[in-house]
């Protein structure tokens, strides 16, 4: 691995080539921090994807995109005088220093917990009124939900066991299955987000990323669907002339391999 020398060295190469593209390149000077957003989005789920597959050769690559709008966004900022990659390095830099006291001060910790709990104390003190000011509006419903429990729980509003969280994911099934029998879709539509809620909580009690359990889930139905097709391509068959039965054969010969 690279020493601290080389390390800035490289750092120091993208700067410039950055520098020479905002110059020189028609689309990168045309490109401003609104134009770049989405893109920057796709980077990220591109790199998320890179992480669940354990392909290390694509995450090297998939973070070098991701570096590449941090100093792209830094480069705008700069040519407007509000910003520039110094500063985004310093600022991230004194927040880190700030919320490690244990590390930094005097502050004495047990565990990870305490970690937890301290950061999001010290994120009131710098001056935001709620310790879920810091969640994304625009992250995706589950994520954010995951967020959202991981942040009160920093604070100390959360349950004591997973067996009464468990519980919980019982009785909001309950109430999901009297609103269906209702028939009132409005409620019916309230009683299953609660019961998303209450089994993404459950997932952090089980250690457990239920966003990383989804997509794993995903995945495997991709994988099986796709041996599904096949075999009907093989037989000169199109799936909607098969029946549930001769798919399920496939489907299982799939989940067996």
């Amino acid at each position: 691995m690279s020493n601290k020398a080389a390390q800035l060295k490289a750092f120091e190469r993208l700067l410039i080539i950055m520098d020479e593209l905002r110059e020189q390149c028609p689309w990168d000077k045309k490109q401003t921090l609104e134009s770049l957003r989405h893109l920057t989005i796709e980077e990220v789920y591109e790199l998320g994807d890179a992480i669940l597959d354990n392909d290390l050769d694509e995450v090297k690559k998939e973070l070098g995109d991701v570096l590449l709008h941090i100093v792209f966004y830094s480069k705008i900022g700069s040519e407007t005088n509000d910003f520039d990659i110094a500063d985004v390095c310093n600022s991230i830099s004194d927040k880190l220093v700030d919320r490690h006291p244990h590390i930094y001060g005097d502050v004495k910790v047990e565990n990870e917990e305490d970690v937890k709990r301290n950061w999001e104390q010290l994120k009131l003190k710098e001056g935001k009124k709620s310790v879920l000011e810091g969640v994304p509006k625009s992250l995706p419903a589950m994520v954010k939900a995951n967020r959202i429990q991981d942040k009160v729980s920093g604070v100390g509003f959360d349950w004591e066991e997973p067996e009464q969280v468990f519980e919980k994911v019982e009785e909001e099934l309950a109430e999901l299955k009297v609103e269906i029998a209702n028939g009132n879709q409005d409620a019916i539509e309230s009683e299953f987000g609660d019961v998303l809620f209450s089994m993404i909580n459950y997932a952090r009690f089980l250690k457990l990323n239920p966003e990383n359990a989804l997509e794993r889930t995903n995945k495997k139905f991709i994988k099986r669907f796709q041996y599904l097709e096949h075999k009907a391509k093989d037989l000169n068959k199109s799936l909607k002339d098969m029946t549930l039965s001769e798919m399920d054969i496939f489907w299982k010969e799939a989940k067996s391999l």
